[in-house]
């Protein structure tokens, strides 16, 4: 698990526990018991429940750096889209499985 700024712990509620971290080229994924967050520069450029992402794809190619790409609900949230690294896909394949039981269950 990767260290999140001291600013991002502010984000975190009251008993919210952080499941999975993974780092992006440019931002931090973070997955916790409630939601979804993508951060960069110490600021939430997504921030969702995981009943509210529509959709979520990860794809790896050979020879380049894989793409997560994140779609909420509500077109107001933005779509994101992240370059993962490979030293990241164990990370990044451990928030995917969390969220994938979450979305089950509901």
């Amino acid at each position: 698990m990767h260290d999140l700024s001291p600013r991002l712990n502010e984000h975190l509620e009251p008993g919210e526990e952080i499941a999975v971290t993974a780092r992006a080229h440019d931002a931090d994924v973070l997955v916790t018991d409630r939601r979804l967050a993508i951060a960069a520069d110490d600021r939430l450029l997504l921030d969702v429940p995981f009943d509210q992402l529509r959709r979520i794809q990860f794809d790896i190619e050979r020879s380049r750096p894989a793409t997560l790409v994140l779609v909420p609900d509500r077109p107001t949230d933005g779509a994101q889209v992240l370059t993962i690294p490979p030293s990241e896909f164990d990370a990044v394949a451990r928030a995917l499985a969390l969220i994938g039981r979450h979305l089950a269950a509901s």
